[in-house]
């Protein structure tokens, strides 16, 4: 007697990282684990976030922070998520306008390399000289509060003191309409997932200045997510998801197979741009200002480095920063429920099958790997790439108030 199939509805954002998700539902592995996986396109994280909570939604392509603050009660509903895996690392740009570039950031020679530090160091210096002129604070387009674009962005323009209330603006615009955004003059720069940051450089209205990569190398982004209820109702429903989108992600990340994900990723239903804006960013290539393509070691993994592991110490950094930014404010109950946001133990479980390499800890110094080193694992064979922040800082989860402590 078959398998019944049962359906699991998945929202998504229209983004390049959505594709072990898309790949899940397209190719049969959903299916080979008796899962008819229904793709709901969505357009904003907030719509996303809503759906999920009042079970429109029964699991979501969302946000890495989005889970953690609604575990903290910050968003509305108030309704318990659960991450049970991560999907994958990269792919985040910060794309600055045409204009903005030509007239003012141009002057400081900024460079080329797209290194987070040297552009960082030409941005300031812009900031200053508009400062000094009374201009309006430059805006930026963020894809919502609780993002790592946003969490990124502050990250990389505090270290140069640049005010984020004074100097900096910055406003939610989704992530597909940036482009569009950007072109109108209605913000000045943006920091979103691909294809967008390409697509504003091919269409013209816009330049990269760096990316997450940069920042914070093999960072994460985005995750599955689903209620806490919904998990708990079947874990072995949960298992087969997990190992479904796992296996696509592998998928994902063979060479071989990026042009197809390309031209399936540029269908209307998806992505629905033309399939030139993805190829480059499935290549790991940046398109530099003076028209060249920057190969960025790390910028997109889909499943290396097990970047789909649900690493508590991402959750907690991701805490950190909402109380550096006054979001959220520092106590053991909220460290608790942010670090048991992430359950690397129902992604052990689901992946025991599959004999797949899984880190034996959940957490990990984020920032201490300078290169690839081998970590504690079943077999002895994992070895995860570099994983360290621009402004050389580590981050102890178990030190919060310490990290904290040592934030501009």
């Amino acid at each position: 007697m078959s398998q019944t199939i049962e359906t699991v509805r998945a929202g998504f954002i229209p983004l390049v990282d959505a594709a072990p998700l898309i790949v899940a539902s397209e190719l049969g592995f959903a299916k080979e684990e008796d899962l008819n996986l229904q793709l709901i396109r969505e357009t904003s994280w907030a719509t996303i976030r809503d759906r999920l909570a009042v079970a429109h939604l029964d699991v979501a392509h969302i946000l890495a922070p989005l889970p953690v603050a609604a575990n903290l009660g910050l968003t509305p509903l108030g309704v318990p998520m659960v991450v049970p895996m991560a999907l994958g690392s990269g792919a985040n740009t910060i794309t600055i306008s045409r204009k903005v570039y030509e007239n003012e950031l141009a002057v400081h020679t900024p460079p080329q390399d797209l290194s987070a530090r040297s552009v960082l160091e030409a941005f300031a210096a812009m900031v200053t000289a508009r400062r000094e002129q009374k201009h309006e604070p430059i805006k930026f387009g963020i894809v919502h509060a609780f993002s790592a674009h946003n969490y990124q962005l502050s990250y990389w323009l505090a270290a140069a003191n640049i005010d984020l209330t004074e100097d900096v603006e910055l406003v939610v615009v989704p992530p597909s309409l940036m482009p569009a955004a950007l072109a109108a003059g209605q913000i000045d720069g943006f920091c979103a997932g691909e294809p967008w940051g390409t697509a504003a450089v091919q269409e013209g209205s816009g330049f990269i200045l760096t990316t997450n990569a940069h920042i914070w190398r093999n960072s994460p982004e985005k995750v599955i997510s689903a209620r806490q209820s919904w998990v708990a109702e079947d874990q072995e429903r949960v298992a087969k998801l997990i190992r479904a989108i796992y296996r696509a992600a592998v998928w994902c990340d063979q060479p071989d197979n990026q042009e197809a994900l390309a031209l399936l990723l540029a269908r209307p239903e998806y992505v629905g741009v033309p399939v030139d804006h993805i190829r480059p960013s499935l290549k790991r290539h940046i398109p530099a200002q003076d028209g060249s393509l920057h190969s960025v070691e790390g910028f997109l993994n889909f499943s290396h480095n097990a970047a789909t592991f649900p690493w508590a110490s991402h959750a907690l950094w991701f805490y950190s920063q909402m109380i550096r930014w006054g979001q959220a404010e520092l106590h053991e109950r909220a460290l608790t429920a942010a670090r048991a946001t992430y359950r690397p133990d129902l992604y052990r479980k689901a992946l025991a099958s599959l004999s797949v390499e899984l880190p034996r800890a959940d957490s990990k110094v984020e920032g201490a790997m300078s290169q690839a080193m081998p970590v504690g694992s079943r077999k002895g064979d994992l070895v995860l790439g570099p994983d360290t922040f621009f402004d050389g800082a580590t981050f102890d989860p178990d030190d919060l108030d310490g990290y904290l402590r040592k934030l501009p």
